[in-house]
């Protein structure tokens, strides 16, 4: 087989592929044997009818078509192996010419990531802000420990932001219960809107034994359309806190003092902090990139991925979503094609063990054990994406490794301090 690129565009390039007549014989053979269990001929069975039989049933013409067809796949993907190409689109074939017992000719032409030129990121410079806790951060987590430990007691009382209720509520769509929209006993603190749009308005100024009515969007109801929602205060209850002291410290961790409490919450707030500011430092990278490395975009592949999905919502027609559509396609093929070509630069590989910690990561996102998650990744034949994402992370953590990064004040941000997983874990968020 002998083939040849044309570069048609950055994205897109033409295939000129001639293949001799010797190397369809595997596949005439294989042509032979599936139009064998195809045609009923009286006196043979499936499977089992000769090859001059077939000839004079379906005709030689048939069996090089069957032949050919079978074979386009594996020739193009020779031919983009041989040429090296990096194809993120199906092959459109043209002048596709074939005739028995001579070399088989056509051309293809498919859309390619394009090759771009990457900066040297060493001399790269990234500004973060600098980690800072105040000491209203740590009171308020202080705050959140207390809360674990207060206790409810009952009140009489108006109802007020960071009161909590137990109630009763019963929805219904022009006066019509809902099926499945009656709740009894349920326990709620106002002011966290945790529930339903409008509840913690309603709430404030009831008392135990009132009930009000609003309206709200309701699940399951088109936008714009709304629901009514019968609210009753069963009970009102006050969160009482402990005292913030030596006692509660030894309560609530396995520090004597409060002093000693409040230093190791800032002391884990400092590293949270940290943490986030390796992944701001990611995000600034990759938004400087997009915005300094000329990144050509296949239009074909944007095209046909919007309008699958809109066809597949039944919005085709939306205009309005389709340019949502559009910017979010766009934006997910930059990065794709950036990162990539990045992947390539630092010859990045991902190994068993590197996969392994990722899915294991990732079930917990999806309330999966960790076997669960891959046997379902397995089956949907995800497990290539899964490698491309924890490849995708390894390149930025590595490059990111080479940036110099500093805070707004000029303090230099080590971020090769991080633990390797941590780092994957930030440029993967």
């Amino acid at each position: 087989m002998k083939s040849a690129v044309e570069t048609l565009s950055p994205t897109r390039v033409r295939l000129s592929i001639d293949i001799e007549f010797a190397e369809l014989e595997p596949f005439i053979a294989t042509a032979y044997k599936t139009l064998s269990e195809r045609i009923n001929i009286p006196g043979f069975r499936k499977g089992k009818v000769p090859n001059m039989m077939i000839d004079q049933r379906v005709g030689r013409g048939a069996v090089i078509e069957e032949a050919v067809n079978s074979s386009l796949n594996t020739f193009i993907s020779n031919a983009f192996r041989e040429n090296k190409l990096a194809v993120i689109g199906r092959p459109v074939i043209d002048k596709l010419e074939f005739e028995d017992k001579k070399p088989l000719a056509f051309t293809a032409e498919v859309d390619i990531r394009p090759e771009l030129k990457l900066p040297d990121f060493s001399k790269m410079t990234i500004e973060v802000e600098d980690v800072a806790v105040a000491d209203t951060e740590v009171d308020e987590q202080v705050d959140a420990l207390r809360a674990r430990f207060g206790t409810l007691t009952t009140v009489e009382k108006v109802i007020e932001k960071g009161d909590f209720v137990s109630i009763d509520l019963v929805a219904s769509i022009d006066g019509n219960p809902v099926e499945g929209g009656e709740a009894n006993d349920i326990s709620y603190e106002v002011g966290t809107n945790r529930m339903v749009d409008g509840l913690d308005d309603a709430l404030i100024g009831l008392k135990a034994g009132e009930s009000k009515r609003f309206e709200t969007q309701l699940v399951g109801q088109k936008d714009g359309e709304k629901g009514g929602v019968d609210v009753t205060v069963k009970a009102v209850k006050h969160r009482d806190l402990p005292e913030l002291n030596d006692e509660f410290a030894k309560l609530a961790s396995e520090f004597d003092t409060i002093a000693e409490l409040k230093a190791d919450v800032a002391s884990r707030l400092e590293r949270v902090k940290h943490l986030e500011q390796g992944a701001h430092a990611r995000d600034i990278l990759i938004e400087k990139l997009i915005a300094d490395v000329e990144i050509p975009l296949p239009q074909n592949i944007i095209d046909d991925e919007v309008n699958s999905h809109l066809e597949g919502e039944g919005r085709l027609d939306d205009a309005a979503h389709r340019a949502e559509v559009v910017e979010q396609t766009t934006k997910s093929l930059t990065q794709e094609i950036l990162f990539d070509n990045i992947i390539d630069a630092e010859q990045i590989s991902v190994n068993e063990t590197e996969l392994t910690e990722y899915l294991v990561r990732a079930s917990s996102r999806y309330g999966m054990t960790p076997d669960q998650f891959i046997k379902e990744v397995s089956e949907a034949g995800q497990v290539q994406t899964m490698i491309a994402e924890v490849a995708r992370a390894k390149a930025l953590a590595q490059v990111l490794g080479r940036v110099k990064v500093v805070t707004k004040s000029g303090k230099a941000v080590d971020l090769e301090a991080l633990a390797p997983k941590q780092a994957a874990a930030v440029a993967a968020e």
